[in-house]
């Protein structure tokens, strides 16, 4: 529960009033939209697409980057001249085909908070 300002009277007034009761005057819950939380909207990731990227692209760290994960890719890059990052996005590949597609949205579509 928040107060409010009135728009007639100025009065504080309760979010979850209809109106104030100092003066009677409608409270319009429009004025809270400022105050509520953004609503963020993910895109699916595609499995296929990540797999496609891990193969070909791995040893550059190109899927990780696909999959929010900038800083694997900048480490893949770093170190793509020792070809470890290759074995390892091969395998990472793997991991991705049998991974269950609910269980690879979960982890690489939801939005990550720092």
């Amino acid at each position: 529960m928040a107060l409010i300002e009135c728009n007639e009277c100025g009065n504080q007034v309760s979010d979850k009033a209809t109106s104030c009761p100092k003066c009677g005057a409608p409270i319009n819950n429009s004025t809270l939209v400022s105050e509520r939380q953004p609503i963020i909207v993910t895109a699916p990731k595609s499995r296929s697409l990540a797999v496609a990227l891990a193969l070909l692209l791995g040893g550059l760290g190109i899927h990780k980057f696909y999959l929010n994960r900038p800083g694997w890719g900048f480490i893949y890059i770093f170190f793509c001249w020792t070809l470890i990052p290759a074995l390892i996005s091969y395998i990472e590949a793997l991991m991705y085909i049998f991974m269950s597609d609910g269980e690879f949205q979960s982890k690489y579509a939801t939005h990550k908070t720092a």
